[in-house]
């Protein structure tokens, strides 16, 4: 007889084999612990002296009461513990917050419990003065504080809860009392003790984080032009020149673009054009020729001993110097002819050019990854190694993007196992996807798209998406230029412009960097181009900065400030702490900072108010709203303020009347006067 189609089928025979089913969420569900890289693929970053938030998303069935911590294991294998609070209501999330400061691997868990003793409290608060099982309510209490150690408060707790003599509400008295709370607090009544799975969290150097960044070309420094015509370049001994005015701005970092010898072949003259004159140096990043590629210093900046003394120059002024790893070649670069493997190799045998179509670099040879890709990554490794050996520290990488991100995960390992103080810096303008693969896989910090955020409604969603949507692993540096960036707002909007793109730089991360002529004002662009015309990545560029001081037309005294309060406000030395507040006018960005006194060396709350007129063509009036408490005051409060720029000094609240002129002040910088 036919089965029927709708007959169950059989039970299959259980085996021997089968197990029971474990479940994956422990007794107290805790979830969604932060921070964390997506996918959890790598450790979290911090820098040292970071103050990192975590967070875990904690619950239970039923009304008990919970307790969580943090359990946190540093680099030498001790463990701290840390009590965690509740979020904002509703959400079910708890937080704290830890400043991690040993560089090295740490690793955390969330261990969640059940309050027992508050969970009591809480019932006995609500049924002892309605005389709702009283008795059996303050037994209860007994046998908890009886789990709760021998101290003298939990002893006078226990007699005056079991006192019958006692009015009810004096017996309750007892459990409330500060010094029971204060040891039930050290040493908490709990139950169910549940914990996470671990995570990591990398914490690298302070300077990984944290830098004032100043970019020029050596070749400029110094440079001069004879009378037929030619160049005499620049060299690392007059480059060194500069460094005493670098550091008096209160730059840290001085980042050189790309330091080898230029090639020949294709070579681009002034302004990008395809045929270089005689007198034309060609572009740094068209790298190598007969004088040596990746390992070499080009002769004109001088040797190698001499660009140890630009080192030893610059450490003097308090500086670190970061030079360029670009991973392209000059068609006349010795790879060429000695590894041709190393490159794409076209059907009608010549090599490929690089590309970004409509974009052409004849003069620049792309690697090829993966023809040889053992073999050309361990040659790329010794070069690293090679200037690391020489003194750097710190690696700009022009257009990783363009490389496999395996590769940048490989090379930055094997780097920072060895030499866990070198920093690499990505510039990858590119897709989301591939700037947040690149800071997870191991680049320390990266450019960012700060540079075409100019609205207020831009730059309120980017601030968030830095200081907490990408924050975990991803660090930006808000270069306000670059050689490859003039963007239309500072092409027309003036000295106004460049103030508040560089209070907003200085305030908003801490990194930021300026690329030389910045200072001065340079905003002429090469006609349909986002470039500076007579760009300095094809010509010498001498700048006489002291002459533009002398008739008021520079820009540094104001980088200079900007600085000084960098270096005076820690909280502006932290990425992660960033609060958007709101204000009636749509060209007014309003944000904050804040530091509390646990993490600051002189034990003072730290806060910083930035308002910012972002429209450089307007004076601008409105009304700005805060939330106190993202400052650490309490609702309602009133307090004084003073403008870091001006001097001036405001009484402020919630709500407070701004007027910015564009043309004068276009931002106020405030400190949060906390006597």
């Amino acid at each position: 007889m036919a089965k029927h189609e709708n007959t169950p089928a059989a039970a299959p025979a259980a085996s021997a084999s089968d197990t029971p089913y474990e479940p994956k969420i422990g007794r107290i569900p805790i979830r969604l612990l932060t921070p964390i890289q997506p996918e959890n693929r790598w450790p979290s970053k911090a820098f040292s002296g970071e103050v990192v938030p975590f967070g875990a998303t904690v619950f239970r069935e039923g009304h008990d009461l919970l307790g969580v911590d943090l359990l946190l294991i540093g680099p030498d294998g001790k463990q701290t513990q840390h009590r965690m609070h509740p979020g904002a209501p509703g959400t079910d999330r708890w937080e704290t917050e830890v400043q991690l400061s040993t560089t090295g691997l740490w690793h955390y868990r969330v261990q969640a419990w059940s309050d027992d003793w508050a969970s009591w409290l809480h019932n006995a608060d609500i049924k002892v003065p309605i005389g709702q099982d009283v008795e059996l309510v303050f037994r209860e209490g007994v046998e908890l504080l009886g789990r709760a150690g021998a101290g003298k408060p939990v002893k006078t707790a226990i007699t005056a809860l079991m006192d019958q003599s006692l009015s009810p509400e004096k017996r309750l008295a007892a459990a409330h009392d500060p010094a029971l709370a204060a040891a039930i607090e050290s040493r908490p009544i709990s139950s169910l003790e549940t914990l996470s799975e671990q995570q990591s969290i990398r914490v690298e150097r302070t300077r990984a984080g944290v830098g004032n960044w100043y970019e020029f070309f050596p070749r400029s420094i110094g440079a001069r032009q004879n009378k037929d015509g030619s160049w005499t370049s620049g060299t690392f001994k007059t480059a060194a020149g500069r460094l005493p005015a670098v550091a008096m701005m209160g730059f840290d970092v001085v980042y050189l673009p790309p330091i080898h010898p230029i090639g020949t072949s294709f070579r681009k003259g002034k302004n990008n054009t395809l045929t270089a004159g005689p007198n034309d140096p060609g572009s740094p990043w068209a790298i190598g020729s007969a004088e040596g590629g990746h390992d070499a210093i080009h002769p004109d900046l001088g040797t190698v001993d001499d660009f140890v003394a630009f080192l030893d120059a610059a450490k003097q002024q308090g500086l670190e110097v970061a030079i360029d790893l670009a991973l392209q070649c000059s068609p006349d670069h010795p790879w060429v002819t000695q590894h041709p493997e190393w490159f794409t190799t076209l059907p009608d045998g010549s090599i490929a050019y690089a590309e970004n179509p409509p974009k052409k670099y004849q003069d620049i040879y792309p690697l090829n990854f993966d023809n040889d890709p053992i073999g050309l990554r361990e040659e790329i490794l010794r070069i690293v190694r090679y200037w690391i050996g020489i003194g750097v520290q710190i690696f700009r990488v022009d257009n990783p993007h363009t490389k496999p991100l395996q590769f940048w995960e490989w090379l930055i390992h094997e780097v920072n196992a060895e030499y866990p103080d070198v920093v690499f810096f990505a510039e990858a303008f590119t897709r989301p996807a591939m700037m947040q693969a690149l800071a997870g896989a191991g680049f320390q910090q990266s450019y960012s798209y700060f540079t075409w955020r100019n609205t207020k409604i831009e730059l309120e969603e980017f601030l968030v998406q830095i200081s907490d949507t990408w924050s975990a692993f991803y660090r930006p540096n808000l270069f306000v230029n670059t050689p490859d960036i003039l963007t239309e707002y500072l092409q027309f909007g003036g000295p106004a412009a460049y103030r508040i793109r560089a209070a907003l730089a200085a305030t908003a991360s801490p990194n930021w960097g300026v690329y030389s002529g910045y200072e001065i004002y340079e905003d002429v662009a090469r006609p349909g181009s986002e470039e500076n015309i007579d760009n300095e990545k094809y010509e010498y560029k001498p700048r006489d900065f002291a002459k533009a001081h002398k008739l008021g037309a520079s820009l540094a005294p104001y980088l200079t400030q900007l600085n000084r309060i960098r270096a005076a406000h820690p909280a502006l030395r932290q990425l992660r702490n960033l609060d958007i507040h709101t204000s009636d006018d749509e060209s007014m960005l309003v944000f904050s900072k804040y530091l509390a006194a646990e993490f600051t060396r002189p034990g003072k709350p730290d806060g910083i108010i930035v308002v910012a007129n972002v429209d450089p063509h307007s004076v601008r009036e409105t009304t700005v709203h805060l939330d106190v408490t993202k400052f650490g005051l309490e609702p309602g409060a009133t307090f004084e303020v003073k403008d870091l720029i001006t001097e001036q000094k405001f009484t402020w609240g919630a709500d407070n009347y701004v007027r910015l002129d564009a043309f004068t002040e276009p931002v106020h910088i405030l400190s949060v006067d906390y006597r």
